[in-house]
């Protein structure tokens, strides 16, 4: 729960920030920001927090870690009061908002912070109540930057709601005291330590909870694509097998009849049956099982890395996990809760483009991701994990060749000079580069068909159109500048 506002002044009290200079501002969230102060020889963290129940103020005796870009707010307040000095430190009466005056040089600021649970706010005002920003902008209540935000005067209470009925009726129900919080020290010190541990939705324990669901989640789901992997490699662990059989037939090619439906061998104490095709040469049959066994091979060894990868990954999500939960500091958890954000924690299905490498060549013309597979491994790699159905394919026809994809982009159709950009380079990228120009078939990613028994990254495409491309010299040397 949050602060009541006894347990406000008892913290502002031991406190005692009159006549202390504000040295700086550091924002870790977007709902928590810390005043480093220096008062007689002493410094002091003051935390603000608005997260919605735990809201409060007080001394924090915990390092507090940078947000990994600069927030908007602590620059404003870095801009206007730090090295400022702080005159005033009060709470407006029962009302759970403190203003803090202060004033540097010829200029003199008042900052608000209001700790309601459901509309908590940190505003900054000039001497005559004209905001000049808010940690959180609310134009509805004024809370920007021109807007005017006076809570002492009787017009803005009426507005806030200070004396509703509502407000009334819970104060004649309701006798707020100061909890005895477990601990030693001062209120401050057990306050901070309270919130650290048990109390909201930034604490330790809510934090830790949060990442076993985040990060538990997603070994489960590495967990169980491992197990239908395994299941493949099973299921392909016998190409060794199709090649014995190959061998078998041609040793015996003389003994087989057109008719025969089977081949009986005796191999050691074992009487192997292999199948045979009626008026189709055993020369034939067993160029069949030796495709087989390639097939087999080559889905095997594919099969064996992705269970690798699998490995490593669930390996990693796992000492990620680990080291969150060892950690104790409630804010640095916190950051980097949001800095790993769960489709960024390792997981196969969810790791983020920039951290896996994507495979084959990448040009960026303008907003627009143009992406080449230069070889059958590339291309097979690229369709299965890196493009969508919306994103648009394109292959030199009548010739061996690279895939080239275009990256959709949501409501925009792909520029002609980008489909040009992206036809040069398949035309650039194929077996007919030499003739200088090539017809092309492009469509949507979402139809094509991988072909059945064919080889890797083999698709059929449906719903494809025809282009011609002349190739340019000039245009290929402008996609090299924009190589990323």
């Amino acid at each position: 729960m949050s602060l009541n506002w006894k347990e406000i002044n008892l913290i502002l009290e031991e406190l005692n920030l009159q006549g202390a200079q504000i040295q700086c501002a550091i924002q870790s969230a977007f709902d928590v920001i810390m005043l480093r102060l220096h008062r007689k020889g002493e410094t002091k963290q003051i935390l603000v927090s608005l997260s919605p129940g735990a809201c409060r103020i007080h001394e924090t005796f915990h390092a507090i870690p940078k947000s990994e870009k600069p927030l908007r707010f602590a620059q404003f307040l870095s801009s206007k009061i730090v090295n400022g000095w702080i005159t005033e430190a009060v709470q407006l009466g029962d009302n759970r908002i403190v203003r803090l005056t202060v004033k540097r040089q010829d200029s003199v600021y008042k900052l608000y912070i209001r700790l309601w649970s459901n509309a908590a706010n940190f505003i900054v005002t000039n001497e005559v109540g004209l905001v000049l920003d808010a940690m959180r902008r609310l134009p509805k209540r004024g809370e920007v930057t021109g807007g005017n935000y006076s809570p002492e005067t009787p017009a803005h209470k009426q507005n806030e709601l200070f004396e509703s009925p509502l407000k009334k009726i819970d104060k004649q129900k309701r006798e707020y005291e100061v909890r005895d919080l477990p601990g030693e020290g001062s209120f401050n010190k057990r306050t901070d330590e309270f919130y650290a541990s048990q109390g909201g939705p930034l604490s330790l324990e809510a934090l830790k909870e949060q990442a076993r669901r985040q990060y538990e989640g997603n070994m489960g789901r590495i967990s169980a694509a491992l197990e239908r992997l395994r299941e493949k490699e099973a299921s392909c662990s016998g190409a060794e097998r199709f090649k014995n059989y190959g061998d078998l037939i041609l040793s015996n090619f003389a003994s087989i009849n057109p008719n025969d439906k089977w081949l009986e061998i005796e191999d050691g104490n074992e009487i192997i049956r292999i199948e045979l095709e009626s008026r189709t040469t055993p020369a034939r049959i067993a160029e069949r099982y030796y495709d087989q066994y390639r097939k087999a091979k080559n889905g095997l060894f594919e099969i064996q890395r992705e269970i690798a990868e699998g490995e490593r990954e669930l390996k990693e999500v796992s000492e990620k996990l680990e080291r969150l939960l060892s950690e104790t500091n409630p804010l640095m958890l916190a950051k980097l809760l949001k800095s790993l954000k769960p489709n960024q924690s390792g997981s196969r299905a969810g790791l983020s483009k920039k951290e896996k490498a994507r495979p084959g060549l990448s040009f960026k013309r303008g907003d627009w991701l143009i992406i080449v597979g230069r070889d059958a491994a590339e291309n097979d790699e690229l369709l299965r994990r890196y493009v969508k159905g919306n994103d648009m394919w394109l292959h030199a026809r009548d010739y061996r060749g690279s895939y080239v994809f275009i990256r959709q982009r949501a409501g925009k159709s792909v520029p002609l000079d980008v489909l040009l950009d992206a036809g040069n380079l398949a035309v650039f990228y194929s077996k007919g580069r030499n003739n200088g120009e090539g017809d092309l078939f492009y469509t949507l990613v979402k139809y094509l068909r991988r072909a059945k028994n064919g080889p890797k990254g083999l698709v059929i495409p449906t719903q494809e159109k025809n282009l011609h491309v002349i190739v340019e010299d000039k245009r290929l040397r402008a996609l090299e500048n924009c190589k990323v």
